[in-house]
Parts: structure tokens; C-alpha cells; sequence
């Protein structure tokens, strides 16, 4: 048997894997599944379609799996997913897809979602990325693997966060940002470069970095616009993965890109 705190209320067809661990005062409502080795510290609120797989480790007071924020909500059966090995911090609210947005919101595997994190309806979050505290996104926003998120930021609907990237603190993104990025806003929106760190930590090589470094020179401060950047990027910088990752996502950006 699960070990399940006396205070807390888990509903008769919830499955809870045997070595999960619910603390006290927390609430697993009907159709909830939490997987090996999960454990909710104390006051966390869990309902709806919801499977939560392996090694997760939930704080007091969030909520996970409740109803969108949406007005054309109308109670369709949606789901939420969450994958292995995430860590989510207090009062982190995570809300399940809509009709509109394809059913489903889903976190992946090894994320790190911070104080008050908001995961908006038919948000996909991928894998490794970090969400510092009080991040928020609108619904229908993608998070590519190992993005790095800074405090405060705001995320518009649609907007897609490519693989890689870090995002500044108190940012405001409403347009797509370019994977191995640094993106941040003062009073606009910029690009600072590759997010050479990160990549180095990665274990990204400098081979690697370098030519996605000239890549974003050449799209952020040579004043050239995206259809000149493009026809020199593809004759002069070498044609690494990583480059042409990146030019791939630069022509799949409907709603544009930060330049």
C-alpha cells in the first residue's frame, strides 16, 4: 500500500502506485493516476484526468489538472500529463487542455517548475527545462527541451520557446524565440546572442556554438532583414545540425521570431 497521510482525501478510483507517498491534507480526485516513487509533500490539489508518472515531487499548495481559465471551456473531457522526475514548487498551477487546443496539457520528463509557475490550457512543455518562479504562459504555447525561463516572464498564446534557449527575467515574449538563444526585454524584445553557457554546460562544443554565434549576429545586428540574414547565412556560416535546427525553426515562426 501507498503510503497515504490519515488527513488526506483520495477518491476510491484514483490509482496511486504502492511506494507513492501523499502527505497531509492533500486531495486526489477521480481519474487521477500517480505514478512510482511520487510524493506530495502537503496540500496539494490533484483532479481531473491527470496521469503523473514516476519520481515526481510535488510542494504544498499547488494545483495540478483543474479547469482552464478558458471561456470556451465546456467541460469537454481533457486531459493533463505529467511525465517522470519533475520537481513542482509551491502553489505552481497546472490546467487541463481544451477542445480548441488539441484535449491535452502535458510537462515531460526532469523539469524544474518553480514558485507559482501558471501552465495555461494546451501548453506543451517538453523535457529538462527550467521555470523560474512566477512564470506564466498564456494557453497554447510549446517549450522545447532544456529552455531556461527567467523569473516574472510572461508568455503570449502560441508563442513557441525553441530548445536551448534562456529568456531573461521580467521578459515579455510575444513572438517565437530562436532555439540556443538569449532573449530578453527592456522596453522591446532583443536577442543577445547564442546562449553559449548553457550550450557549454550541455556539453555543446565550441565548434558547435560558434557558427549558431555568427548565425544570430547576422540576424540581430547586421541591419540586414530575415530574407538577407537567410541567403547569408546559408553562403557563409557552416551548415552544422545546429545551425540548420535553427533555420528550420526560423521558417516554421508563423507568428515571427525575436530578432
Amino acid at each position: 500500500m501507498a503510503t497515504i497521510h490519515p488527513t488526506a482525501i483520495i477518491h476510491p478510483q484514483a490509482v496511486v502506485a504502492a511506494d507513492a507517498e501523499i502527505g497531509p491534507y492533500c486531495i486526489v480526485g477521480d481519474g487521477v493516476s500517480i505514478g512510482a516513487r511520487t510524493r506530495l509533500i502537503a496540500h496539494v490539489f490533484l483532479e481531473g484526468r491527470l496521469s503523473i508518472g514516476s519520481d515526481n515531487i510535488f510542494y504544498p499548495y499547488c494545483s495540478c489538472g483543474v479547469a482552464p481559465q478558458d471561456k470556451k471551456y465546456r467541460g469537454e473531457a481533457s486531459e493533463t500529463h505529467i511525465g517522470n522526475g519533475n520537481t513542482i514548487r509551491e502553489f505552481v498551477t497546472i490546467h487541463r487542455g481544451t477542445e480548441g487546443g488539441g484535449l491535452v496539457t502535458s510537462v515531460g520528463d526532469g523539469n524544474l517548475l518553480m514558485a507559482y509557475v501558471h501552465i495555461a490550457h494546451d501548453v506543451i512543455i517538453h523535457n529538462h527545462t527550467i521555470l523560474a518562479n512566477g512564470v506564466t504562459f498564456a494557453g497554447h504555447v510549446i517549450v522545447e527541451d532544456y529552455a531556461n525561463i527567467g523569473g516574472l516572464s510572461a508568455i503570449h498564446q502560441f508563442c513557441r520557446i525553441g530548445r536551448h534557449s534562456l529568456i531573461g527575467s521580467r521578459s515579455v515574449i510575444k513572438q517565437n524565440v530562436l532555439p540556443y538563444s538569449v532573449t530578453a526585454t527592456d522596453h522591446k524584445s532583443e536577442v543577445y546572442g547564442a546562449n553559449r553557457i548553457g550550450l557549454e554546460r550541455s556539453g555543446y562544443s565550441a565548434e558547435a556554438i560558434e557558427p549558431l554565434q555568427n548565425t544570430f549576429r547576422l540576424l540581430s545586428n547586421s541591419g540586414l532583414n530575415t530574407t538577407q540574414a537567410l541567403a547569408r547565412i546559408e553562403k557563409e556560416i557552416p551548415q552544422t545540425a545546429e545551425v540548420k535546427e535553427l533555420l528550420a525553426f526560423l521558417r516554421a515562426s508563423d507568428r515571427g521570431f525575436v530578432k
